[in-house]
């Protein structure tokens, strides 16, 4: 477990006792891990850490509304192919020469399909990317929930069998089991059979402690008294019933943007002509604004 967390701050990914156990047994189990949680916790750079923590090579899958099993794994490379073809029209020539009929012709030409669906035409997307990469892999799926239903159980069958299905090809296995991370915003509610299959973890904003931590150590050019307001500031921030409450990247771009404006200290007056840095709703904005005196506070 120290071994986890010491592996994932390594990567500059400072994470709680809570998150590193979840690597930990993700890695050990080998099974998928279930990272949900508010937008901006950091679902995703976990995911990253990870594969840098294991030394994997990291393949991204991600996910919206419309998303298929096609457009996850292949595609075929159809300029190719007709290329090839064009090359190649002498030898179809011989093939289709004394063909009597077009129904010999046809079947003629149909023996040949497994000259033009080979893997040289194959263009892998990133699940089977992740599946046949020579070296042990991370998979992220991020954001699976904009993903429509059905998505889940193609998915479901990838992660229980390490395998897919291309019907000119047949079953390509996975030379490595990889690993996988699957990130969840909760806007809509995921099915059990893919909760049962993971390992779940969920994500808060960071405490202040581990938030201030990530400040200084990603942001080491901010003073730090001044960091320490701004992540003061952030928390009471995130404490109104925003729509977007500020992700910890925009903690990190604020307290950069007050150091180059030369700030020393917070006031209400620097938060109010900076507040477009730290949220991104106008309606959030004109809440914050009128809580200035109690944010602003050191």
């Amino acid at each position: 477990m120290t071994d986890a967390l010491g592996r994932l701050e390594a990567t500059g990914y400072l994470a709680s006792t809570e998150i590193a156990t979840a690597a930990f047994l993700a890695d050990r189990l080998q099974k998928p891990v279930l990272v949900e949680g508010p937008a901006g916790v950091g679902k995703t750079d976990f995911a990253r850490a990870l594969s840098q923590a294991l030394g994997r090579p990291l393949f991204r899958l991600q996910c919206y509304e419309g998303l298929d099993e096609a457009k996850a794994l292949y595609e075929w490379e159809y300029a190719k192919q007709l290329l090839y073809t064009q090359i190649l029209k002498d030898k179809l020539g011989e093939t289709l020469a004394g063909a009597a009929t077009l129904t010999e012709a046809a079947d003629r030409i149909a023996a040949s399909d497994a000259v033009f669906f080979s893997e040289r035409f194959l263009v892998p997307r990133p699940v089977l990317r992740a599946l046949l990469s020579p070296q042990p892999a991370l998979l992220l799926v991020d954001e699976v929930d904009k993903a429509d239903p059905e998505f889940e159980a193609f998915l479901l069958e990838v992660l229980a069998d390490s395998a897919v299905t291309i019907p000119e090809l047949g079953t390509l296995r996975a030379k490595f089991i990889p690993r996988a991370v699957l990130t969840s915003n909760a806007a809509r509610e995921l099915s059990d059979a893919l909760k049962r299959r993971c390992l779940h973890l969920h994500i808060e904003f960071p405490d202040r402690e581990r938030e201030l931590r990530i400040v200084r150590t990603r942001a080491p050019e901010v003073p730090a008294a001044l960091a320490a307001q701004v992540v003061s500031a952030v928390e009471r921030i995130r404490r109104l019933e925003l729509k977007k409450p500020p992700s910890i990247s925009e903690t990190l771009d604020w307290a950069r943007s007050l150091v180059l404006l030369n700030a020393e200290a917070l006031s209400p007056e620097l938060v109010a002509a900076t507040l477009n840095v730290l949220l991104k709703h106008a309606t959030d904005v004109e809440k914050v604004r009128t809580q200035l005196g109690q944010i602003a506070t050191p």
